[in-house]
């Protein structure tokens, strides 16, 4: 209760939960209770919940917009900072535009700011439904590019409370990874480099891009994206498909009849559901092909 009653203290009463449901923060809609729920809008409030973990040996998971990631029945223990850094600038230097964001933005926002100041090169992430550090961290891509294409530098955080600025190569980005996947660092923002364009391209690009999404992937129920990794050498929904997995079924969690690369809630999933049919698709793919599959949804929470 004292760690409560200091992180209400020093970070704000109405950023600070108690027992808060995952499921309102996550786009499985799923999951059970993280003990301590902080909202981080600023650098000093997440040193401050750094160094109160550090020094009372509490965990922190750091949350950004809950689309990539699975929370367990049992929920989370210690505290959730959930960030919401939003700072954007743009700075033009030539032929360049540097865009600097925030960790917290979220990304479809991000396109539309920049399709509003005719700036071009982020329309392939227009659709990606996270924040720009939940993006950074797994390299998020999509229509033949990846974040690693567009960014720049990272500024970032370590669990000790030091502040890094990484250049690209730093980045270490890989296909859906990069070092801030080992979760020794916190992205606080990073910027981008893209270039001028003509507004009504810029829309077409991003209308197309959203037209795909929407006839391809089951946009209509709860999911996390793309529940499992490209394959090396197979395409992973296809072997899926070929599995006979399509729509099969396990308490509320189903593997989309629309996209078998997907699983989604059916509307009373609850995460074991979700984890079950998981497993149930990688032994069957397995003992059918051979083929180990991936997740790329991150399992977080007391198993």
């Amino acid at each position: 209760m004292r760690i409560l009653e200091l992180l209400k203290e020093n970070i704000g009463n109405e950023n600070v939960k108690e027992n808060e449901e995952m499921s309102k923060h996550t786009s499985f809609k799923t999951g059970g209770k993280a003990d301590i729920f902080v909202k981080i809008d600023n650098v000093d409030s997440l040193k401050y919940v750094i160094n109160l973990s550090n020094k009372h040996k509490i965990p922190i998971f750091i949350l950004g917009n809950g689309s990539n990631i699975l929370v367990t029945d049992k929920g989370i223990r210690g505290i959730v900072c959930q960030i919401n850094i939003t700072k954007f600038e743009i700075n033009i230097q030539g032929k360049d535009i540097f865009v600097t964001c925030g960790s917290g933005c979220k990304v479809p926002e991000i396109a539309q700011k920049l399709l509003k100041e005719e700036i071009s090169g982020f329309e392939f992430a227009s659709g990606i439904p996270g924040t720009i550090g939940g993006a950074i961290r797994m390299n998020a891509g999509a229509h033949g590019k990846e974040m690693k294409d567009i960014v720049v530098s990272s500024s970032c955080i370590d669990m000790s409370g030091n502040i890094f600025e990484f250049d690209l190569a730093q980045h270490k980005f890989e296909y859906r990874n990069s070092i801030f996947s080992n979760k020794k660092y916190i992205i606080l923002e990073s910027t981008l480099k893209m270039q001028s364009g003509d507004k009504n391209e810029i829309n077409r690009k991003m209308q197309e891009y959203l037209k795909y999404r929407k006839e391809n992937q089951p946009f209509d129920k709860p999911s996390a994206g793309s529940t499992f990794k490209r394959g090396d050498g197979f395409i992973t929904a296809k072997i899926v498909d070929e599995c006979g997995l399509k729509g099969k079924q396990i308490g509320g969690a189903q593997v989309s009849t629309k996209h078998a690369g997907f699983i989604i809630n059916n509307g009373n999933a609850s995460s074991k559901d979700i984890l079950d049919l998981i497993d149930f698709v990688k032994s069957t793919v397995f003992e059918k092909t051979g083929k180990v599959i991936e997740l790329e949804v991150e399992v977080v929470g007391e198993e």
